[in-house]
C-alpha cells in the first residue's frame, strides 16, 4: 500500500514549506473579497501563512499580500487574521 503524499504550501513570510493544515489559509474571491479560509476550501486565490505572530508582522511590513493579491489590504483583516492566530 502506498503511503498518500500530504499536501504542502509555501509561507509567504518565511518562505518555510509545511504542511496544509499548518499554515493559516487566505483567500481572495472572484468579487474581490480577501478573507480567512478556516475551511481550507473557499473558491479563489489562496495565499497561505504560518500560524505565528512573527510570520504575519512580516507580511504586513512586507506587504507582501497586497502584492499577491494586487490589492490593499485593510487593517482589519489584518486584524482578524491575528485573531484567528491567537485564537481570539
Amino acid at each position: 500500500m502506498v503511503k498518500k503524499k500530504k499536501p504542502e504550501r509555501t509561507c509567504m513570510a518565511c518562505n518555510e514549506q509545511k504542511e496544509k493544515q499548518e499554515l493559516l489559509r487566505i483567500v481572495k474571491s472572484k468579487d474581490g473579497i480577501i478573507e480567512v479560509d478556516l475551511t481550507g476550501k473557499k473558491c479563489g486565490r489562496g495565499a497561505y501563512i504560518c500560524k505565528n505572530e512573527t510570520c504575519l508582522d512580516k507580511l504586513i511590513k512586507s506587504k507582501r499580500l497586497e502584492r499577491v493579491f494586487e490589492k490593499e489590504i485593510s487593517p482589519e483583516l489584518y486584524e482578524s487574521i491575528r485573531g484567528v492566530i491567537s485564537g481570539k
